[in-house]
């Protein structure tokens, strides 16, 4: 670990990226310590600690419990890049013809997602200082007018776009998974918070019941660690397809192989999952703003992952984005396609239609082993809390460890490959 830091910064181009990451990661926590105007957020202690408003206030690092500029994170980006992607899958045709354009479809396609997002966030800004207005006993906003609501939710929807901004600026000239890493940084942020509370909790006041709470405690730290290890090893496994070259081409190997990961989506299911609990909760919060009413208590359950319902729903939606998302990260039709152009093959299935369709099914087994992975991380502290009713966040903790975990393993990643690369540079300018 020590030397690849070493090596990492005895590159002056990654030493320069992982300065400026820590820059943008700086100026990240610097917002979500300014509040926004007009807005008591003392009135939220109670409110931004568990189910939905956990979950917000987790990925952004308390910025929601302190009703930041900040508050909304990136959920309202993620939700529309959900939707645009959605709309490729010949819903919109003009969307799907830019999808296969290349660069010049895949920047337009970001133009529409902005543009939804801005919209989304706008929505969901409302919705949601409507809502904990409402849940805080009306005190959160001093002037709760029309005019208001709206120049709270244009200062929150800035404060979103500025985030995905400064994500952008990580992915182009810090180290890469912009926001993937403003989410990571927010989970870690809220680390030390989270064992002050657990601990707390757990041994002041715990009486006859001290031996018990200590022995718990050891066996999360314990489960916490196995369970790193576990996601760390599932990160990096693997399937590697055979790959023949029918002509050998100059450098090129005569044989070679196509490596599958058995989680090709990596934690973006999880993001996405998490993200996309938000927004249905902030257009029924406008439907029917009585938090005490049957319509409400519902949509609490069902959108709190500590609750049964809402994690059956976490549970599904972890399914289903996992298969999708690895379809869209290994595009099976594109992989087909270039191995053809290579004059390479699969041995005993023929190129073209047959390999795209091997390798969607192989991809859709591979998936169905990282979604049980997924979804075993995620819910196990969950199932934990229930059973022994643990306080705090814990019911988080698989979702922000597969976040961080899975995150530092990309990074690392691409850090590793900036220096390969630095290195092959060297060689040819001798």
């Amino acid at each position: 670990m020590f030397s690849f830091i070493k090596n990492a910064f005895s590159s002056r181009d990654v030493r320069r990226r992982i300065l400026f990451t820590l820059f943008v990661l700086a100026v990240f926590r610097l917002g979500s310590h300014i509040p926004v105007p007009g807005v008591n957020a003392n009135v939220l202690d109670s409110l931004a600690t568990s189910g939905l408003l956990g979950i917000l206030n987790t990925f952004g690092g308390g910025a929601l419990g302190r009703y930041s500029l900040f508050a909304m994170g990136v959920s309202p980006y993620i939700t529309s890049s959900i939707i645009v992607q959605l709309l490729q899958m010949d819903i919109i045709p003009k969307f799907t013809e830019w999808a296969k354009q290349g660069e010049v479809g895949r920047r337009k396609l970001n133009q529409w997602t902005i543009y939804l997002a801005i919209i989304i966030a706008y929505i969901q800004s409302i919705g949601l200082s409507f809502g904990m207005n409402q849940m805080s006993g009306l005190g959160l906003i001093s002037n709760p007018t029309t005019t208001t609501y709206m120049t709270i939710a244009l200062v929150l929807t800035a404060g979103t776009m500025l985030l995905v901004w400064l994500g952008e600026q990580i992915t182009r000239n810090g180290v890469g998974n912009g926001l993937s890493m403003l989410i990571m940084a927010g989970i870690v942020a809220q680390v030390p918070k989270e064992v002050y509370t657990f601990v707390n909790s757990m041994l002041i006041g715990a009486g006859d019941k001290l031996t018990r709470n200590v022995l718990i405690g050891l066996g999360i730290i314990l489960a916490l660690l196995v369970m790193t290890v576990i996601v760390v090893l599932m990160e990096r496994a693997q399937r590697r397809i055979p790959i023949h070259h029918s002509k050998k081409s100059t450098g090129a190997r005569h044989m070679a192989h196509l490596p599958l990961k058995i989680n090709s989506a990596g934690v973006i299911p999880v993001i996405f999952a998490t993200s996309f609990l938000t927004t249905p909760q902030t257009i029924i919060g406008l439907v029917n703003p009585n938090p005490d009413g049957a319509v409400m208590q519902f949509v609490s359950k069902l959108f709190n992952i500590q609750h049964p319902y809402g994690a059956v729903l976490y549970t599904i939606l972890l399914i289903a984005f996992t298969f999708f998302y690895s379809l869209i990260q290994v595009n099976p039709e594109k992989v087909a396609e270039n191995l053809q152009k290579q004059s390479a093959y699969i041995p005993s299935v023929r190129p073209g239609k047959d390999t795209e369709n091997f390798i969607t099914q192989m991809i859709n087994r591979l998936s169905g082993v990282g979604a049980i992975y997924l979804t075993v991380i995620a819910l196990l502290p969950i199932v934990v809390s229930f059973i022994w009713k643990v306080p705090g966040n814990i019911a988080l903790s698989g979702t922000s460890l597969l976040i961080v975990v899975g995150v530092a393993i990309e990074t690392a990643k691409q850090i590793e490959g900036r220096m390969i690369k630095r290195r092959y540079q060297g060689f040819l300018n001798l």
